[in-house]
């Protein structure tokens, strides 16, 4: 921390704005473990001080010491886990903007259905989190559901909160196009990116094919006049992209660039990971997509995620993005804390 404190102080350092970025980030990471270690320092010393005390003479202050070291011991053991939390390596990918693409899967309309509740729960969880939702691409259904939407989420840990959605929902319920009133089993697929910049790939040009073609929807001077929406192909991996959801073609251009990006991104972490050892393989949101991660469940009121084995009542609430959410949200990222403490002790 005080060999950043002394770079930042330079005037070089100060003059160069990449730098100075990356040197202010590097501090804000530490400051959790520096916190900590401080408190951990200032608590063992109370500790040592309290049990010199414990030994008084005099039996009111002995007494009173006995209980500060009862207190401080619990204390120690919190800031002692406080620190290994601190010191567990971080996921570079958390303050990044996300993707986040959901795809309507078995099930027909209900399915379609499904995925756009999902779309609006994702979209009002991140507004209660000040984060960003801006439509990249998307497929409506005749009921008004998404076969498939593509969305950014951008602002402060918006891939953090993310990034453990990424698998197979499934919902039962009565749909509203049961007429005997069955409960349906459908799909929904989501998927979650991290935002690519530029710096973090490099993507060779003359391996995309773009295309530019006329807008759909519902209709408006824009569509099928002005050939504004841009697919995005890339040759060696048949990855595409497409934006087709603003008036600007090179908005869409940009925009899809940027999607074409996090995939590539996206394929090239998955790739590392089949290349790490099994227990890396096995990570929640690893992007491994074809398992069922969890299960709304609408005549027992419950949310199920089969990773964690956690389970909340409230479905209204939930898909209404409000605080149960929150709990699923918070389960998955304990859980995956406490994996890579696991591993990081083994």
């Amino acid at each position: 921390m005080q060999d950043i404190d002394e770079l930042l102080a330079l005037p070089d350092v100060a003059s160069d704005p990449d730098r100075l970025s990356k040197l202010a980030k590097e501090r804000s990471d530490l400051m959790p473990v520096v916190h900590a270690f401080r408190q951990l320092q200032t608590t063992r010393t109370e500790l040592g001080d309290a049990r010199v005390l414990a030994g008084d003479d005099d039996a009111e202050i002995a007494a009173m010491a006995r209980e500060e070291v009862t207190r401080l011991q619990q204390r120690l053991a919190e800031l002692e886990e406080q620190m290994r939390s601190a010191l567990l390596p971080k996921d570079p990918n958390d303050d990044k903007n996300a993707i986040v693409e959901v795809r309507a899967g078995t099930g027909g309309e209900e399915a379609s259905l499904f995925a756009g509740d999902l779309f609006r729960m994702y979209s009002r969880y991140a507004q209660r989190h000040s984060l960003k939702i801006e439509v990249i691409d998307s497929s409506g259904s005749e009921q008004g559901g998404f076969k498939e939407v593509t969305f950014e989420v951008s602002g402060p840990h918006a891939y953090r909160l993310l990034k453990h959605e990424g698998g197979v929902h499934r919902v039962q319920r009565v749909p509203t196009t049961e007429a005997q009133g069955r409960i349906h089993t459908s799909t929904a697929t989501v998927a979650v990116l991290p935002e690519a910049e530029e710096a973090d790939l490099e993507i060779n040009l003359a391996e995309l094919r773009i295309d530019i073609f006329h807008s759909g929807g519902a209709g408006g001077q824009n569509v099928n006049k002005v050939a504004t929406a841009v697919r995005i192909v890339h040759l060696p991996t048949g990855i595409m992209s497409v934006c087709q959801d603003e008036r600007s073609q090179l908005k869409n251009k940009i925009k899809a660039m940027t999607v074409m990006r996090s995939r590539l991104l996206e394929r090239q972490m998955r790739e590392q990971v089949a290349q790490t050892t099994a227990t890396r393989r096995a990570q929640v949101g690893s992007g491994e997509r074809s398992e069922k991660i969890r299960t709304y469940n609408f005549p027992q009121d419950r949310l199920t995620d089969h990773r964690v084995n956690f389970s909340v009542h409230g479905l209204e609430e939930i898909l209404a993005g409000q605080g149960r959410l929150d709990d699923v949200v918070e389960a998955l990222l304990q859980d995956e804390q406490a994996r890579m403490l696991q591993e990081a002790v083994a």
